[in-house]
């Protein structure tokens, strides 16, 4: 039995220890915003934060986390349900084509957000490492400014 903080909740998943937080997120929780992409956290689809820090989570296994703040995409808007201030700039650029990897795309981008407030796009190239396979990548560049402006 693990004892997780996702989102501001406590959950206890009867999981083993090196479960990756991906399934446990996903199949014990059933939040299932957090995508599995590729398994080796190479994509990113599966981005959440751990203690703020952007994570894949498919790389890291429930017993690395027990005890942290674990913030999922539908944990990323405030509890008044204003979205974060990436989410509207994903809106208002209309970033998604298809959508799949576009929820740990945010989850990176909110976290190079809070560490950098004003990226450059040297800045981004190096921090989203994120793959989108439909090639939003310039939308994407355009909302990073965008809610780095907000």
């Amino acid at each position: 039995m693990a004892n997780l903080n996702i989102n501001g909740k406590t959950i206890n998943v009867d999981v083993e220890d090196d479960t990756p937080l991906l399934w446990a997120i996903r199949e014990n929780v059933g939040l299932t915003g957090t995508k599995y992409g590729c398994g080796i956290a190479q994509c990113g689809a599966c981005t959440v934060h751990v203690d703020g820090v952007a994570m894949r989570s498919c790389g890291v296994v429930v017993g690395e986390v027990a005890g942290k703040q674990i913030t999922t995409i539908e944990g990323l808007a405030a509890a008044d349900g204003k979205l974060h201030k990436v989410q509207q700039a994903w809106v208002a650029n209309d970033v998604p084509q298809c959508g799949y990897c576009q929820t740990g795309m945010i989850m990176a981008v909110a976290a190079l957000l809070k560490d950098n407030p004003k990226p450059t796009d040297q800045d981004i190239d190096a921090a989203i490492t994120n793959i989108c396979r439909c090639g939003t990548f310039q939308q994407v560049r355009e909302a990073i400014h965008a809610a780095a402006n907000a």
